[in-house]
């Protein structure tokens, strides 16, 4: 599994925790930055992640702000992701398999390293259901294909 990484400066701190477990549990990823805790702009960074997802270059994205929300925001803004904001591991679980989220975003200022950490770990490890999901995901397909190009 190849895993795109990213945050802007609020998720710094965590996106460092998470890189090194990913390390540790010897995961293939890239980290698409920020490298510090200077401001930068999220949508920035969810899109260089999103984009690389959604063109197939990687099965899932993890992508950390302060809260978590602005990031997944603009993550879902890419035609072909769901971005899960998860803050619990029972969310992690079921944002895999009922909607078959493919980047996780998380807020550094919400939630603790170590539940975070436990957040990735089931998150990465939680397969797809398939079966009566499936029909759900393709009506999210529906739903872009109905407004893409639209403003």
């Amino acid at each position: 599994m190849k895993i795109a990484l990213g945050c802007d400066h609020g998720g710094y701190t965590l996106k460092e925790k998470i890189k090194a477990y990913l390390q540790e549990s010897g995961l293939e990823f890239t980290d698409f930055g920020t490298m510090s805790t200077d401001s930068v702009d999220y949508p920035d960074y969810a899109l260089a992640v999103a984009e690389a997802v959604a063109e197939g270059k990687y099965d899932r994205g993890i992508l950390v702000c302060g809260t978590g929300i602005g990031i997944g925001i603009a993550a879902n803004k890419v035609p072909g992701i769901r971005a899960a904001l998860c803050n619990d591991t029972f969310s992690a679980r079921a944002s895999r398999e009922h909607n078959d989220a493919n980047i996780l975003t998380l807020g550094e200022r919400v939630v603790g390293p170590g539940l975070a950490l436990d957040i990735v770990k089931i998150w990465l490890e939680t397969e797809f259901a398939g079966g009566r999901h499936q029909r759900r995901i393709e009506k999210i397909r529906e739903i872009e294909q109905k407004y893409s190009g639209r403003q």
